[in-house]
Formats: C-alpha cells, structure tokens, sequence
C-alpha cells in the first residue's frame, strides 16, 4: 500500500505564508503527478497545483502568483509554499499522487488525510 502524509498547516493571519509537505511511502516504484486539492466548507474540492514527475507545473487561476509546488523525487516529497494568503484560502488541503506500485502495474491514486489552513486575523 501506498500513504500520503501532509503536514504544514495552521492558523496564518492575512497576508502570511505557510508551507506544506507531503511525504509518500510504502511500495513505490514511480510517482508521475503530484497535486494539492483544497475543501472549504460547503464547497466542492477543487485543484490547487499540480507538477508532473516531468514536466510544468499548473495552478488554478486563484493562486497564481501567490502559490508555488515543487516536488523532491529523491524523497517521494511534494511542498506548496503559500504566500499572500487570503481569508479565501481557507480549507482542509489534500495531497493527492499518481502512484505506480511496480512496473507491471497500472497507475493508482491516492490521497492524503489533509490538513486544516485557516488564514483569519
């Protein structure tokens, strides 16, 4: 089995910056995409950020600018550096992967348990 841990999240006022991470383990033989989904309450998840294991990277038009994803294969490790948060960015953020488990097998996803940004003053 495959798991996604985030971490990194909290209460950030106005205009501050956080960072998440999410480290993926267990039986890995490739990651191709790596995402950040985000849940704001009464809302649809939507996408965040999205980097290929090659490849841009792509962000919904909300975060442009204020957002950044990289990914450290090495570590099966992808970040979301948030900068310029807003009140709107409030929400259980979600890691999710394209995860092949061995090179016979097909492509699988998996998401994260999430973690909670809450940006209020």
């Amino acid at each position: 089995q495959v798991q996604l841990v985030e971490s990194g999240g909290g209460l950030v006022q106005p205009g501050g910056s956080l960072r998440l991470s999410c480290v993926a383990s267990g039986s890995i033989f490739s990651i191709n995409t790596m995402d950040w989904y985000r849940q704001a309450p009464g809302k649809e998840r939507e996408l965040v950020a999205s980097v290929p294991s090659i490849g841009f990277t792509n962000y919904a038009d909300s975060v442009k600018g204020r957002f950044t994803i990289s990914r450290d294969n090495a570590k099966n490790t992808v970040y979301l550096q948030m900068n310029s948060l807003k009140r709107e960015d409030t929400a259980v953020y979600y890691c999710h992967a394209a995860v092949r488990r061995t090179p016979a097998v097909i492509i699988e996803y998996y998401w994260g348990q999430g973690t909670q940004v809450t940006v209020s003053s």
